[in-house]
């Protein structure tokens, strides 16, 4: 089994939270991991937990960090000895098959594409979010963040690395794969997503199953719905905030309804938090991976906490054992002989 990097020094809650979810996945997946960091930091918290001297854990000393704040390009260059940085060049020598990557996007976004590097023939990375849905499982967006300037390629390979992510990680034998647009007609839209749709139905290779609306983000009509960064990180964003204001309404019904409202709520509570707040928080799937890059980087959220980790080493883990990057080659070639 591969090993997997983690950037013990990312996100707000580094390095305690971080070293704490890479003991769970350690102790629940027998996965041996790699804490990227400051040695000095990291290891009074492995001995606190009695997790010095297992033979799964190692330490790699970083003495620099990339902050929230920065230029991830800037930073990227000037800070060589940065944890993420470091965990990127793990990836790209072998000695480790993904990185797992909290705190800054933009940081973990150019460490995959100057760090690891671009799977041959894919122009731009993209970020893969699963969104919970209506049906109980999850819809793939891509690109969520890491290229808001889309070509016509882009789009094409975006729905290619969602197509083989559902296929090969998340299991789905005939996945929908969808092109995000304001309307089902294939006519509708931006020139450039026109031109998308008309490509994508072309082609014999990915399994297009033509546009989504906005509200089938959620629906579970579709299994990938693929965008631009731009867009895609809106629609996230926009999700995220709609989460919170029902949650708030939730709150403030139960508060103003009187005694019975209050009542119900208790009452509701657990069920409310089971089936209602559990699929709407990130920790339970730890992390969106960066696609197109040749190995494993998952991006998480800055808050992430010890659960949090845990699922992103497990989502890494997935990626480690398709070898996605071998698998995306072949398939960008299958596609280039079908146009010829």
């Amino acid at each position: 089994m591969k090993k997997i990097a983690v950037d013990a020094m990312g996100g707000d809650f580094a390095p305690l939270e971080i070293v704490l979810g890479a003991i769970q996945a350690v102790k629940e997946y027998k996965v041996p991991v790699v804490l990227v960091g400051d040695e000095d930091e990291i290891r009074p918290i492995l001995e606190k937990h009695h997790e010095d001297q297992n033979p799964l854990i190692e330490i790699h000393h970083a003495s620099e960090v990339i902050e929230m704040g920065e230029h991830p390009g800037l930073a990227y260059r000037k800070k060589k000895d940065a944890s993420v940085s470091v965990g990127a060049r793990l990836v790209r020598e072998g000695e480790c098959g993904a990185l797992v990557a909290p705190g800054s996007t933009g940081a973990a976004v150019t460490a995959g594409l100057l760090g690891i590097g671009r799977i041959k023939g894919i122009e731009r990375p993209a970020i893969l979010t699963p969104i919970p849905n209506q049906k109980g499982g999850y819809t793939y967006l891509i690109d969520s963040g890491a290229s808001a300037q889309p070509k016509l390629e882009t789009y094409i390979q975006n729905a290619l690395l969602g197509y083989i992510y559902a296929t090969k990680v998340a299991g789905i034998q005939q996945p929908k794969i969808g092109l995000l647009n304001i309307g089902e007609e294939a006519t509708k839209g931006s020139p450039l997503v026109t031109e998308a749709n008309e490509a994508l139905s072309a082609q014999k290779v990915i399994p297009f199953a033509g546009n989504a609306e906005g509200r089938d983000v959620m629906t579970g009509e579709f299994d990938v719905i693929v965008t631009d960064g731009f867009t895609g990180n809106v629609v996230l964003k926009f999700g995220e905030g709609a989460g919170k204001l029902v949650a708030a309404l939730l709150k403030n019904a139960v508060m103003q309804g009187g005694l019975r409202a209050k009542i119900g709520g208790l009452l509701l509570k657990p069920a409310l938090k089971k089936y209602m707040a559990k699929p709407l928080d990130y920790a339970e799937y730890g992390g969106a991976p960066l696609m197109g890059i040749k190995g494993g980087l998952i991006i998480c959220h800055g808050a992430s906490k010890a659960k949090a980790i845990k699922n992103a080493i497990h989502m890494a883990m997935g990626v480690c054992q398709e070898h996605l990057d071998e698998i995306v080659m072949d398939a960008l070639k299958q596609m280039e002989n079908n146009e010829a």
